[in-house]
């Protein structure tokens, strides 16, 4: 597999991991390190203004969510 390759695969896993701790109810902190690092790898591997966009998103919706008010507060109190 080629290096860029390679680094693609690792950004999608960490894209996706950052997804899925989400939605396992993991600390929301875990998911943006995940998120982070992919954008990390993505500006070592010379990736990115493909992924950055990807990663804004995710980002902006973590803090929609985390932010009193948002999906991850409420559900707290729904309990």
């Amino acid at each position: 597999m080629a290096a860029g390759d390679e680094a693609r695969a690792r950004i999608q896993r960490l894209l996706v991991t950052g997804d899925n701790r989400l939605k396992q109810g993991v600390d929301p902190a875990k998911a943006r390190e995940s998120y982070e690092q992919a954008l990390a790898v993505a500006r070592q591997a010379g990736l990115e203004e493909a992924v950055r966009p990807l990663v804004e998103v995710r980002l902006a919706d973590l803090d929609r969510l985390t932010r009193p008010g948002g999906r991850d507060e409420s559900s707290r109190s729904a309990g």
